[in-house]
């Protein structure tokens, strides 16, 4: 059993942290993004779920915004654009599957 204390756990900001990756399944990737910083707008190969764990965060996508907290969770399919950002320090994990992705360009062609 691997397990970590997200509220607790060290996460540098502008840094994000891989906590566990497998080939073909799943990455989870912790990250700390400082009041007022965001993730540009961008897409991901894999479905990707976004979980904050602290603080407040913002997606913007297609015009429209949404907010959320602690407990809150978004899912985006492959290549879905979106902003996140951080309303206040916020913590956030991500969940890739599969991973890598479909087209992801660490896969061979």
């Amino acid at each position: 059993m691997e397990h970590w204390d997200l509220r607790a756990h060290e996460v540098v900001p502008h840094h994000p942290e891989v906590l566990r990756s497998d080939d073909g399944v799943l990455r989870t990737v912790v990250l700390q993004l400082p009041s007022g910083e965001r993730m540009q707008e961008h897409e991901t190969h894999e479905h990707t779920w976004v979980v904050v764990i602290e603080g407040e965060i913002e997606i913007a996508q297609d015009g429209a915004t949404l907010q959320g907290g602690p407990g809150f969770v978004a899912r985006f399919d492959p290549h879905e654009r979106r902003e996140v950002r951080a309303r206040g320090d916020a913590r956030v994990l991500l969940f890739l599957a599969p991973w890598p992705g479909p087209g992801h360009p660490n896969l061979p062609r």
